[in-house]
């Protein structure tokens, strides 16, 4: 018998999805749980696991499609399990599609969200209403041609030669095995290979000299957000420079122990440490102004968020309850939030419910910044890039390692005492590391 999956809710109110990549095709054979697809949210990529075990009928959506919670994706052919339920009449009540464990709530099943679409590529039929019983389906029109037929590429590559006008069909891949990547397709673009036609006008209008990409998934939740904090939350930003060079002669010393063998100790894994100790005495710094209720909500715990470049653009993932982690936890619970990250495999519910930030922009070399808010948080830190130079030490000149910190924090929660308190107090613990020892 015949099972349609719904794209399922992914949680944290996100109502549609973009389709990524299919690891199946019409007539595999698929068993439970078996990843079948990556579906990109405004948040992260997620893979999703098959809720059924049979062979696949028919692809609704292609890739490069954005698809609304609960509209049908896939239909695969399953056995009648013994004793099972005839195909139900249109007019009767809908039957409940499976709730993937982690993905949320079962969508509602009062009727089918109209799909929206990005990409300019063929729509697939919709499928029709379910007589009882009804006949085999046939594949729809994403699926007819055999994926042998065209040309061997990846779904970034074929949107990029959508978008720049190139015919895949004509592009000389060299990739492995023939494989069309990036590079080729903007070759095939670019003024040197396109044929000379002999007129000055038509010289001048030679495709490659813009690229336009299209603003979706991370990158537009992201410039949403950004642009909705800076113009709410009124920021201020304040600036501390500190000698850390204590900071980095223990974190030499750490990396020799056994102990921390597998994980990644920085300047970032102390500072994170600092913040959560600076949040004892400065609890202001850890809430968050709900207009509409008319309350501050002062957070009794730290979720801590780690600002990560990703391929797909900025995303903030956090480590829960970061206050109850030693230092040995902290640097593991980081090492692996940034892999996951980069990745691009981080879970909705880890990029949600943060409490204050850390971005860590001294990676890229740069001193200091004003970071932006995390929308709902009351600070966000930045760290700059530890500089070795000339600094006034036990009354005399030496060559040591500073590094400049900044804090930006809402001005509605935190005023300037609180602000700038708090900031000498993680100052405080990456000058002198031991104190994370006497205040832990």
């Amino acid at each position: 018998m015949l099972r349609e999956f719904r794209l399922p809710d992914l949680g944290e109110g996100l109502t549609e999805s973009e389709i990524v990549n299919w690891h199946i095709a019409v007539g595999d054979t698929v068993t439970l749980n078996q990843v079948i697809a990556e579906v990109e949210t405004a948040k992260a990529v997620v893979e999703l696991p098959s809720p059924y075990e049979g062979v696949v009928a028919c692809l609704h959506e292609q890739p490069g499609t954005v698809v609304e919670v609960g509209s049908p994706i896939v239909s695969f052919e399953v056995a009648a399990a013994a004793g099972a339920q005839p195909e139900q009449a249109p007019d009767a009540p809908a039957r409940r599609e499976p709730n993937l464990v982690g993905y949320g709530a079962v969508p509602d099943s009062t009727g089918r969200p109209a799909r929206r679409r990005r990409a300019a590529a063929s729509a697939a039929a919709e499928p029709a209403p379910r007589p009882a019983p009804r006949p085999a389906p046939q594949p729809a029109p994403v699926s007819e041609a055999p994926v042998s037929e065209r040309p061997r590429s990846t779904p970034p590559v074929r949107k990029l030669a959508r978008d720049m006008g190139i015919d895949l069909a004509r592009v000389r891949g060299t990739g492995p095995e023939g494989l069309v990547v990036r590079a080729d397709v903007v070759r095939a673009a670019s003024p040197a290979a396109a044929p000379a036609t002999g007129t000055a006008a038509e010289s001048e209008l030679q495709p490659g000299r813009e690229e336009r990409i299209r603003i979706s998934g991370v990158r537009k939740h992201t410039a949403a957000a950004m642009v909705a904090s800076a113009f709410t939350a009124p920021h201020a930003t304040v600036f501390l420079t500190v000698d850390v060079t204590a900071t980095m002669d223990l974190l030499a010393r750490l990396r020799a122990q056994p102990d921390f063998d597998g994980v990644k100790l920085s300047p970032l894994t102390l500072a994170a440490k600092a913040v959560c100790l600076g949040l004892r005495r400065f609890p202001a710094v850890n809430s968050r102004w709900d207009a509409d209720a008319g309350e501050i909500i002062r957070y009794n715990y730290v979720n801590l968020g780690i600002a990560a470049a990703t391929p797909r653009g900025l995303t903030v993932p956090n480590i829960k309850d970061a206050q109850k982690l030693s230092l040995h936890g902290l640097a593991a619970a980081v090492t692996a939030l940034a892999q996951t990250a980069r990745d691009g495999k981080t879970a909705p519910a880890d990029l949600a419910g943060g409490t204050i930030s850390i971005s860590n922009v001294g990676v890229f070399g740069v001193d200091a910044g004003t970071p932006i808010l995390n929308p709902g948080e009351a600070a966000i830190l930045a760290l700059g890039a530890v500089r070795r130079q000339p600094w006034e030490y036990n009354g005399d000149i030496a060559l040591r390692s500073v590094m400049t910190l900044s804090l930006s924090f809402d001005h509605r929660l935190v005023d300037g005492e609180q602000g700038a308190g708090f900031l000498r107090a993680v100052g405080d613990v990456l000058a002198e590391p031991v104190l994370a020892l006497a205040m832990a």
